[in-house]
């Protein structure tokens, strides 16, 4: 009984630290309003279609949407404006948009504004990182903006590689083509050398391929995900390198650039702590809650 209260107490306190957090902030506070309006609303539709895949869909967008407060919240650290809402319409495109109405398909290059997007998101992530314990004043250590800045790519590099991995995995086990193919006029391949060497045999001008002897009329090669996954890595490469340089300056000029500081987390300030906040409205409430003789007891003791 005594550990259901407390996991009871802690749900609600954190509850209360979310809703304060999110009310904190207006412009992102109506920004996730209206996201998860229309994401309920697709929810409810997807049920009459009994579409219940993407009924899941729905539901871990509208878990994914709380996941700026709750990081907010829990690890003590300041999202800004400009950065939270990114970060919400980025899980509504990638979720909503991109798989449900099926944006992937009907816009060519909806995938790679997506992996750019992440590119740009995880560099501001890992650089913010690094500059928090680069400020705080219990590390001697003090590095240098290149530095900052090179860690901040390699870390968005690698949650790059690992989305990679993700979606290879995906693909492997559950057949689900989350890596695109790409039909290709032209293929170079030492799988068809005639004398069995390592020489490279070039194919131009494919205008059709087949599987078992019926043409996949595509108008070209079959090419299964390989394109789409380096086409994934370049374009994060690029978001990485965007944000990497304005992170470079904004530690050279040490904060002094407006745009940067919109998309850079920073550690949460002490008037900002609405988990402590809500610690205090809880214990406050309880208090008032206890029976009088109860409280004489306490006081006696």
């Amino acid at each position: 009984m005594k550990k259901e209260k407390r996991w009871k107490k802690r749900w609600r306190v954190m509850g209360k630290a979310l809703h304060m957090e999110i009310r904190e902030h207006k412009s992102s506070f109506i920004v996730y309003v209206i996201l998860r309006a229309l994401v309920i609303v697709m929810m409810i539709l997807q049920i009459f279609n009994r579409n219940f895949e993407n009924v899941f869909l729905c539901a871990l967008t509208l878990a994914l949407l709380i996941v700026p407060s709750f990081i907010q919240v829990n690890l003590k650290i300041e999202l800004p404006t400009g950065l939270e809402i990114i970060l919400l319409l980025f899980i509504f495109a990638a979720e909503i948009l991109g798989e449900i109405q099926a944006y992937y398909i009907r816009i060519p290059q909806w995938d790679a504004i997506l992996h750019t997007m992440n590119g740009f998101l995880m560099a501001a992530i890992g650089f913010s990182l690094v500059d928090i314990l680069n400020r705080n004043k219990r590390f001697s250590i003090q590095l240098s903006p290149v530095f900052v800045s090179i860690v901040a790519f390699c870390f968005s590099m690698t949650i790059g590689v690992v989305w990679e991995f993700f979606e290879f995995a995906m693909d492997k086990f559950f057949l689900l083509d989350m890596q695109k193919d790409t039909v290709l006029h032209t293929i170079s391949t030492v799988m068809l050398d005639p004398t069995g060497g390592n020489h490279t045999v070039i194919i131009r001008d494919i205008t059709d391929a087949a599987v078992n002897g019926e043409s996949l009329g595509l108008g070209g090669y079959l090419d299964i995900g390989l394109n789409d996954t380096m086409e994934d890595l370049f374009v994060n490469f690029v978001g990485a390198v965007i944000f990497s340089f304005i992170g470079y300056f904004y530690v050279k000029k040490r904060g002094q650039g407006k745009f940067a500081s919109r998309l850079i987390p920073r550690p949460k300030k002490a008037e900002c702590d609405y988990l402590e906040k809500a610690i205090e409205e809880e214990a406050i409430e309880e208090e008032r809650k206890e029976p009088p003789e109860q409280v004489e007891d306490i006081e006696k003791s």
